[in-house]
């Protein structure tokens, strides 16, 4: 935003709906990708996608846009992963408000380091995170699961970042950045 003295012309309302578009662009991906993860495709290991899927997206979000995505839509984004995923409801929201809290508060230090230390940082989250899930599974059902479904869901998080890491910095560049209006 521009914070020189001087008048500027109002903006328009199509100027203004593009912003606002362009500001909801990460909450509104996020949630539109839950959807379709949540599709009955039948693929091999769709239900580990979805939190893989999420948590990378919160957490690329947080960290480069944090007024897009703030604690009651990243509360409503988990309770929608919860209720879609078939997962006890709380587990992804605590865990993604868990994540975003500590994206916030290390961002200063994380926009000054490089992609690897980055993505480095997030496999030790998507590891705690899975951890978190299995544990909070296990213990809203009371029953021992086995933890291979945390492993796979860890494994296929920190695999599938970078991928998902790549198109959104395209997106923040591009589509997403409001600065463009």
């Amino acid at each position: 935003m521009d914070k020189t003295p001087g008048i500027r012309p109002r903006r328009s309302l199509g100027q203004r709906m593009d912003k606002a578009a362009r500001r909801g662009f990460p909450a509104g991906t996020t949630i539109l990708g839950i959807f379709l993860i949540s599709a009955p495709l039948g693929l091999p290991g769709q239900a580990q996608v979805m939190p893989a899927f999420s948590l990378s997206a919160i957490f690329f979000w947080t960290l480069f846009r944090p007024a897009s995505v703030p604690p009651p839509a990243v509360f409503l984004i988990g309770l929608l992963a919860d209720l879609l995923g078939e997962m006890p409801i709380g587990t992804s929201v605590l865990t993604l408000l868990l994540t975003q809290y500590l994206v916030v508060r290390s961002r200063r230090y994380l926009l000054q380091k490089g992609f690897l230390f980055v993505w480095l940082l997030f496999v030790a989250v998507a590891a705690v995170a899975a951890a978190l899930q299995w544990a909070l599974a296990c213990l809203m059902n009371w029953a021992l699961y086995p933890p291979i479904a945390g492993v796979f869901q860890f494994l296929l998080s920190a695999g599938l970042y970078p991928l998902l890491a790549t198109a959104f910095t395209q997106a923040h560049r591009a589509v997403a950045a409001p600065e463009r209006v």
